[in-house]
């Protein structure tokens, strides 16, 4: 069994980043801008939005984070995000999720501009994606796209199944691992909450990506011997044996299917990195469409 490492390629990308950012700011004088919106004091939403901060900071991406209130009625977050979107100087505009429960989080992805949407959450970004314009891929998505690619796994003819089946995760990697691609080809069976006999079906996976968000789903009576795993799932439990009082566990029991799976990617450690890489990449590839 091989970990998929996704802190070591997310570092070897942004050390990729970085030159390029040195490299365009020396014959433009300019840098990549990304602005994050923060709504509320969501522990865990503090902590993904401070890795993307810190991430931009190590590139030489200018980043701005903006903290707001959880009471901010929907209509001022919607006049913030339009008065980012008019901002010639800013690249890429990230508004972390969830949101409260008074905002339409459909209404805030749709009011972000598709050119500064680097999250590629925007049903015109998705729209491209699904017909192979050139565009912002989702995150996620994404960096579990360049895993399988940096670490040489075939994925041709291969039996993906996808566990999930969300607009930010489940829906666009399923499209995008049947497509004719490098990293694709795969023939792709999404499953879900409503899914009967699930258990067959992930038996049968060469490639299995879990992003449920339901700790510790999969086993390994739910697998085959050798199958390939993408654990994209995060859930913080209490746990009396760590500093912070709680952990991280992944959709996927680690120890159960580790001595039974080819390839597997560790929660923390693994997706999450990937997702903040690939994020930094869609900024930079807006600021290189953008500068003058």
């Amino acid at each position: 069994m091989k970990i998929l490492d996704g802190k070591n390629i997310a570092n070897d990308i942004f050390d990729e980043i970085k030159i390029e950012v040195s490299q365009l700011y020396t014959s433009k004088g300019q840098k990549p801008h990304l602005v994050a919106i923060l709504v509320g004091n969501n522990g865990a939403s503090q902590t993904y939005v401070n890795a993307k901060v810190k991430a931009c900071e190590y590139v030489g991406f200018k980043s701005t984070l903006i903290h707001l209130e959880d009471s901010i009625s929907e209509y001022d977050l919607l006049s913030k995000i339009n008065e980012i979107n008019k901002n010639n100087s800013i690249d890429g505009l990230i508004v972390q999720l969830p949101l409260p429960d008074h905002i339409s989080e459909k209404k805030v992805t749709e009011s972000i501009s598709p050119s500064k949407d680097v999250d590629g959450f925007h049903p015109e970004n998705l729209g491209k994606m699904v017909l192979n314009y050139p565009t912002f891929l989702p995150a996620t998505p994404a960096g579990i796209l360049e895993l399988l690619k940096r670490n040489n796994i075939s994925t041709s003819g291969k039996h993906c199944v996808v566990v999930g089946r969300s607009n930010i995760v489940g829906l666009p990697i399923s499209i995008l691992m049947g497509k004719n691609n490098k990293i694709g080809n795969c023939t792709v069976t999404i499953t879900h909450s409503r899914t009967k006999n699930i258990k067959e079906i992930t038996k049968s996976a060469d490639i299995l990506i879990v992003a449920l968000g339901k700790a510790e789903f999969i086993s390994s009576d739910m697998i085959k011997k050798g199958v390939c795993i993408i654990d994209v799932g995060i859930t913080r439990v209490k746990s009396d044996f760590t500093k912070s009082g709680w952990k991280l566990l992944g959709d996927v029991n680690f120890d159960s299917v580790k001595d039974k799976c080819s390839y597997i990617t560790p929660v923390p450690g693994g997706v999450g990195p990937m997702t903040i890489a690939m994020l930094l990449k869609n900024t930079l590839k807006s600021f290189k469409l953008n500068v003058h």
